[in-house]
This record gives structure tokens, sequence and C-alpha cells, in this order.
């Protein structure tokens, strides 16, 4: 009951927000902007994609190996295409790091080791992006005149920054209960690996780079969508504006994204100066191309060796590993 319960809640607010989105929007003139050209654009966008997912695969392989869950490249992008069919195509609670949690676990690793690896590896992506968007902080004071919008990103990115330095400080802070308390020694190892992963000789300086061009790519991604329509902005602008959006969308309200990304990327295009209309355009074809790769994702996993070992047997992760993530 309480996942149809925040299935419903999920599938409501992405709804609405795709409402209130397109109300901007002229459906029929973006669409008679779409032509052969578009098409290859979009496609080139999808095949990006997937190069971002195999950046991910890298960077997931060096943080499972930290936490003894080691994975074949291979079968990391195995999985990770897998979690991408589910974070699109399905409207439930159980998400595509869910779904990859099952697998490694099940593929031996174990439930404790599978979610330290999924959690860690999301929590330096979080991070990753915070430094991205800081780093960005100078020109977009300049591209963003509105005193609001300006204001918005930075608690944005103070926001996303201390939660991602405090969960790093959380491993090396010297209190003994930190490790032993209920409420934290799941959340202390956790940071431990990430110090570890991100600091130590053997996979620091990889794990970095790898995270940096993660949403880099992203950023590439949007501008083939802008090219595609040949929307009236800026390479440098998508870079100042994208990693934000993105760092909204990570928030877990809606499905797979949608609503969340297309109304925060309309405001963020209105506060750039630029056309707000133009910003759920993109946003609408970004998510298409990355719907085409969780399609993709669905026939892998239909192929997967994990489905025909597992056949129908249900996705579920026990209730104490739940706890821990």
């Amino acid at each position: 009951m309480r996942r149809i319960l925040l299935s419903t809640i999920k599938i409501l607010i992405s709804a609405a927000l795709l409402y209130l989105s397109l109300r901007k929007v002229n459906l029929y003139d973006l669409a008679s902007r779409i032509q052969v050209r578009s098409l290859g654009w979009l496609v080139l966008a999808s095949a990006i994609t997937i190069l971002q997912i195999f950046l991910g695969v890298l960077r997931w392989r060096e943080v499972s190996a930290e936490c003894d869950a080691p994975l074949q490249t291979g079968q990391a992008m195995r999985f990770n295409m897998i979690g991408t069919f589910f974070n699109q195509t399905l409207p439930s609670s159980i998400g595509g790091d869910a779904v990859r949690l099952w697998l490694v676990a099940r593929g031996g690793a174990g439930w404790r080791a599978a979610t330290y690896s999924i959690f860690v590896d999301r929590a330096i992506g979080l991070i990753a992006l915070a430094v991205v968007i800081a780093a960005a902080l100078p020109w977009s004071y300049r591209l963003i005149s509105d005193f609001r919008g300006w204001s918005a990103l930075l608690l944005l990115d103070l926001a996303a920054l201390g939660a991602g330095f405090g969960f790093l400080l959380i491993g090396v802070l010297p209190w003994p209960w930190l490790k032993r308390w209920w409420g934290t020694h799941h959340i202390h190892a956790c940071a431990v690996i990430a110090n570890r992963v991100l600091f130590g000789r053997e996979h620091g300086l990889k794990v970095t780079v790898l995270s940096i061009l993660i949403h880099v790519v992203t950023v590439v991604i949007g501008w083939c969508v802008v090219r595609s329509i040949a929307a009236p902005v800026t390479f440098g602008q998508m870079f100042q504006l994208l990693p934000p959006v993105m760092l909204i969308t990570m928030m877990p309200v809606s499905i797979a994204g949608w609503g969340v990304r297309e109304a925060s990327m309309g405001l963020a295009f209105g506060y750039a100066g630029l056309i707000a209309s133009e910003g759920v355009n993109v946003s609408l074809l970004f998510g298409a191309a990355t719907f085409l790769v969780g399609i993709l994702g669905g026939l892998v996993w239909i192929l997967s060796p994990e489905k025909a070992a597992h056949g129908s047997q249900p996705i579920e992760v026990p209730a104490e590993v739940s706890g821990a993530k």
C-alpha cells in the first residue's frame, strides 16, 4: 500500500508539473521544428547518453571494488542499462538504483556490499555535480541577472556542497559512537569508503576525472538537443543552466524527473533572460533521448542472464537493507 501511495504521489507530481510547463509550449511548433537533421542530433544525444552510462560503469567499478562487491565491466554495464530502463519506464518507488542493488546482491556480493556500492557511487556523483555548479558560479552570476534566481542557485549549490562534504566529514571524525550507533554506523561505513575512493592513490584521480566528465557529458547531451531544434542557446549557457536543473531533478519526487526537469528548465531559462518555453522544449527532448536509451535497457533486461535465472521472482530489497540506504 505504501509503494502504491508513493507511486501515485509521484505520478500526480509529474503530471501537475508537466501540465504547468506545457502551458507555455506550442507543441505543434515544436513538432514542426523536428526534421530529418533533428533526428540525427537526437540519435547522437542518445548515443552519448550510452557513453555517459559507460563512464558511470567505470566509476561504479572503482567504488564497488572498495565495497567488496567487485564487478566485471560488461556485467556493470548491463546492470546500469537495466537500471536506466527501470528509472525511465516504471511508475514505481523501486527505481533503477534498487534494481541494480538487487542484481548485485543476487549476484553473490550480498545486500550490504551492494547497498554500500550504490550509495557511495551516488554520493560521489552528487558531490561532483555540486563542485561543477560551484565552478561555474562566477559565469552564472553574469548570466542570471535576476537576484531571486541567483540566490536560489547559490543556496541550492551550498546545500548540495554542505550535504556532500558533511557526508565525507562523517568518515574522518574520531568519534567511536558513529561506528556503533544504529542510526549512523552504515552512513559512517559508507563515508569511510567514499573518502578512501576519492582521496586514495589507487582510485582518487580516476574517480574524480570520471565524475566530472560524466556531468560535462550531460551538458554535451543537452547541447545536441539544443542543436536538434536550433534553439537560440549557446554551449556556455547550457553548461551554466543544465547542471543545477539536473541537481533539482535528483529529488525523488516524480517519475524519472519528468515534470520537475521541465519546470526547472523553463524557470532557469527565464531567470537567464532566455525564452522559458525553449527551456521546456529542450527538457522534453532531453527526456525523450534518455527514454530511448531506457527502452534499449529494457531489451537488455529481457535478454539478460539475470532475468533468465530468476524468472518471475519479484525484485524486493529486504527492509533492513532499505533502512541502511
